[in-house]
């Protein structure tokens, strides 16, 4: 599956339009990797725990974009979109969001 952000892939022609697919992940944070993210923001340095997770729901909410696109047919989604959005205190949400297409 060719995922790009862009509306068209360059050399290729697009001979369907397959319909919108998405995904969405949530995750939760959790109460130690929360007490060392706030050590690190005194300290400095990467909250490598919180990286991670915020990985995982991407790569979740891209796998579910890419399994409704494959139901629909199509072998590429254009114009891919990823939002992040905090859900009350302990909570992220990732989607993502594009054309399903079929390219030749």
């Amino acid at each position: 599956m060719l995922i790009v952000t862009t509306d068209s892939i360059e050399g290729k022609r697009i001979t369907a339009y397959k319909g919108i697919v998405s995904g969405d992940a949530i995750v939760g944070a959790n109460m130690f990797r929360d007490f060392f993210a706030r050590v690190r923001d005194i300290v400095g340095g990467r909250a490598g725990g919180y990286e991670k997770a915020l990985r995982g729901a991407k790569d979740g909410a891209m796998e579910d974009m890419i399994a409704d696109a494959e139901e629909l047919g199509a072998n590429a989604i254009v114009g891919v979109d990823l939002d992040y959005e905090s859900i009350g205190d302990s909570m992220l949400m990732v989607s993502a969001n594009g054309t399903a297409v079929t390219i030749e």
